[in-house]
């Protein structure tokens, strides 16, 4: 009983930060939006979110066991 209530409880805490991180980029990429003026500085811009990305995403999901 026990190890499922804590199984339950890592679910909900994985999905509850993974809403959470999800969140916090979206917010971000909006804010980042109204900053940046010009076309190459978004493409500068977005290509280093996208590397970022591609580099943090998997130790994010390895973190949460996703």
């Amino acid at each position: 009983m026990a190890a499922l209530v804590a199984e339950l409880l890592v679910d909900l805490l994985r999905t509850l930060v993974g809403n959470w991180l999800r969140q916090a980029a979206v917010a971000i990429c909006a804010w980042l939006d109204t900053k940046i003026h010009g076309r190459a500085a978004c493409f500068v811009v977005g290509g280093l979110l996208g590397i970022t990305a591609f580099f943090l995403i998997p130790v994010i999901a390895g973190l949460l066991g996703l």
